[in-house]
């Protein structure tokens, strides 16, 4: 009789919890030294990589775990903060771009050598190339099916018009 439990499709997910676990208590621990958290970070992180280090609010939810509520309270608590600001989205008034501030962009600098020294001890530099850039395939796989949103608005094609309009 075979053995339920012995499926490589458990122990594939079991092994991703494990590994995930493992790198957020480092990464919880490194992130606290400077203030933030792992939801501010993973915000952070999104809105400097994004054109024009903005996103819209609705985008910035679908491209994190956060529901628009949760963004919404993040943002407010980061803009009281001084990390982030609201700007008026100016081709659609119902919406509005969260966008780093130089104070946010200093913090990141800040916190980006202890983390990437993390990501390069713990996980990426556990892998040889090859086997990193499968990785990578694999999971922009993964994630695609299951949170086909997660690069919304993370083309330049939207800041382009808002550069075009003079609004920028």
């Amino acid at each position: 009789m075979t053995n339920v439990f012995d499926d490589p499709r458990i122990t594939a997910v079991g092994l991703l919890y494990e590994a995930h676990a493992g790198l957020s208590a480092r990464f919880s621990a490194q992130l606290e030294e400077h203030g933030l958290s792992s939801v501010e970070f993973e915000v952070i992180t999104r809105l400097a990589r994004s054109p024009g280090n903005q996103l819209r609010m609705t985008d910035l939810a679908a491209q994190t775990s956060l529901s628009t509520s949760g963004v919404t309270r993040v943002v407010d608590r980061m803009e009281r903060d001084g990390l982030l600001t609201r700007r008026a989205c100016p081709n659609d008034r119902r919406s509005s771009y969260a966008v780093v501030t130089a104070a946010g962009l200093q913090r990141l600098d800040e916190t980006l050598p202890g983390h990437l020294r993390i990501i390069e001890q713990w996980f990426t530099g556990q892998l040889d190339p090859e086997a990193l850039a499968a990785l990578l395939d694999g999971l922009r796989r993964v994630r695609d099916a299951v949170h086909p949103g997660a690069t919304a608005g993370s083309t330049d094609q939207e800041y382009e018009l808002v550069e075009d309009t003079g609004a920028a």
